[in-house]
């Protein structure tokens, strides 16, 4: 199927485009950007000029930052294409909301992607969790923001989610692999004196069993990079690292497949994998799971002020 990008920034370049590139499923016909463009790829402005110019491309992929991204969904969705959404999937629930039952009312596929849940070892760890009593639950998603959101200042801004960026990755895991659903108790959130969004979070959660969960996210790492979800059962312990690209269970690391290669290596192309069925069942997927919690902290939010942040 012909497929359409819309925003080429970072994530588009390191991610989306190999992807499709890859895939037996697309082609890349189209991209949409003010200040990109795709090598051999016919290029447009705008959206709006493209859906004109290009009937024959029935699905599009919003690589856009959550604010702008409601407009551009609702406009393909309105002229009939299937629409693939980066993470988060909106900037509001309510707009989330909107967007599914548009695509329902059109008979169109709508995907909420959730890159992490792709990561090699999270549904070995959704399988080895399975029946399990849940004892404790610990997220360390501690990252350098300057390294890997370098001069992003949309991030900082409203809807830009500031460390929930990455953390709703963690939740996103936490979510699929947790055998009973946890919500949001507590929340404590550190806001540098000069930005909008919170650079830290600290988070517990009430689980049904009872278990202790709790969440650290931290934009501030330097040095070692920590993504890590550690939870003890009443079986063994598990321990996924690397953002899901690492399992451990009882201190033993379980094998990956060599074909998944390195720990981002496999996400975005199942991600693709995934809309192809989707659109050839007309199937909707818009689990809102990891944004309910982020909504969720930042209305129950405690917040600090912290020590300004430049780039």
């Amino acid at each position: 199927m012909k497929i359409a990008l819309v925003g080429i920034g970072k994530i588009a370049r390191d991610q989306h485009i190999p992807a499709v590139a890859a895939s037996p499923d697309w082609e890349l016909a189209a991209a949409v950007s003010r200040h990109g463009a795709v090598d051999g790829v016919e290029t447009f402005a705008d959206l709006a000029t493209m859906l004109a110019a290009r009937p024959d491309i029935p699905v599009v992929s919003l690589c856009l930052p959550p604010v702008p991204r409601f407009a551009y969904a609702a406009a393909a969705l309105a002229a009939g294409r299937h629409v693939m959404l980066e993470k988060p999937p909106g900037a509001t629930l309510s707009e989330c909301h909107a967007l599914t039952a548009m695509a329902r009312a059109r008979g169109l596929s709508l995907f909420a992607t959730w890159h992490s849940r792709e990561a090699a070892q999270v549904a070995p760890a959704k399988a080895w969790l399975a029946g399990k009593a849940i004892r404790r639950v610990t997220v360390n998603w501690k990252e350098d923001v300057r390294r890997w959101h370098p001069g992003q200042d949309w991030i900082w801004q409203p809807g830009g989610l500031g460390v929930f960026d990455p953390g709703i990755n963690a939740l996103s895991i936490l979510t699929e692999i947790l055998p009973d659903p946890v919500h949001l108790t507590r929340a404590r959130l550190a806001f540098p004196a000069n930005r909008q969004t919170p650079i830290a979070a600290d988070l517990a959660f009430v689980h049904p069993g009872g278990a202790d969960v709790s969440a650290v996210f931290d934009w501030r790492q330097e040095g070692d990079q920590t993504w890590t979800i550690d939870i003890a059962t009443d079986e063994g312990a598990l321990l996924l690292a690397d953002g899901g690209a690492r399992l451990s269970i009882d201190g033993a690391e379980q094998p990956v497949a060599a074909a998944e290669g390195a720990p981002l290596g496999g996400e975005y192309p199942r991600l693709y994998a995934r809309m192809a069925a989707l659109v050839a069942s007309g199937g909707i997927d818009m689990d809102l799971a990891p944004m309910t919690l982020v909504a969720d902290a930042f209305t129950l939010g405690e917040r600090i002020v912290t020590d300004p942040f430049h780039d």
